[in-house]
């Protein structure tokens, strides 16, 4: 696969996760029942949390789906909704969801990791070379980019 095509799925994939934490802010927002479910204000009493939290939650969805549509950025936005994928996928551990309800975190989080990689500012092809001087299987790490 040529890397256009992987730098257009990556894209394609940003923008459906986007979406999807778009969809996330605006329903944590809404005062009453969701197409999800029940209003989130009910559903974060129920985990253990005050209510106001879910602002702050929505709050970080929308930068976060913001930040992955800008490339530059878009490695910051995956930090940012991997900590609050990670707060949701220990809340559902926690107060022990049914699989239906806990399995979408933990996917999602997946989807973010493949985003946060491939947009890392840091390439892992400048961290492991081949040596001449041994065998040409030999890949050792290199830490310092003087040493080539």
């Amino acid at each position: 696969m040529s890397t256009r095509r992987i730098n257009r799925a990556i894209n394609v994939l940003a923008w459906v996760l986007a979406a999807s934490f778009f969809a996330g802010f605006v329903t944590k927002f809404m005062p009453g029942d969701t197409f999800f479910g029940p209003a989130y204000s009910l559903k974060f009493v129920g985990w253990g949390y005050p209510s106001w939290l879910r602002f702050v939650v929505g709050l970080g969805e929308l930068i976060g789906g913001i930040l992955l549509i800008i490339p530059r950025y878009r490695f910051v936005g995956c930090l940012l909704l991997g900590v609050i994928l990670q707060g949701a996928i220990v809340t559902h551990v926690v107060n022990a969801n049914p699989l239906g309800e806990s399995i979408a975190a933990p996917m999602t989080l997946l989807l973010v990791v493949i985003v946060a990689v491939a947009s890392s500012p840091i390439r892992m092809s400048h961290l492991v070379t081949v040596t001449e001087k041994e065998s040409p299987r030999a890949i050792r790490l290199s830490w310092d980019q003087t040493d080539r």
